[in-house]
């Protein structure tokens, strides 16, 4: 048989590092801010185009739909702001040990966790 074929790498039996976790749910958090911009800017314009149709946005805020919408967009931004920290720091040479880097991400899921938790509140 020939030994030079490639090796079937089943990822979903491969148990990933949390940072690299933390680095992979940055970027989908950044990636859904980004699909988040037209509905923010669509939600801007109705707020400034009258005061009929800012006090229509305000009772819409306070359905269930439009609420978690906003929750989502909050808990994105949030959890890329405080991994994009993280990322920072370690651009400057703090946390790059593997040690550090794994204290670095379960801190970071940490504070993501207690700030869902307060976001969570203050909406609700």
């Amino acid at each position: 048989m020939n030994k030079k074929r490639p090796v079937f790498l089943d990822l979903t039996k491969m148990r990933m590092p949390v940072a690299a976790i933390v680095s992979i749910l940055h970027r989908m958090s950044g990636f859904v801010l980004f699909l988040a911009i037209p509905y923010l800017l669509y939600l801007w314009l109705v707020s400034l185009s009258s005061a009929e149709d800012y006090d229509a946005l305000r009772a819409a805020l306070h359905g269930g739909v439009t609420r978690s919408l906003v929750y989502i967009v909050l808990l994105a931004l949030l959890y890329h702001w405080v991994a994009g920290i993280r990322h920072l720091l370690m651009d400057m040479g703090i946390g790059e040990e593997k040690i550090s880097g794994r204290r670095g991400a379960l801190l970071v899921l940490a504070a993501v966790v207690i700030l869902a938790l307060l976001l969570g509140v203050w909406l609700w």
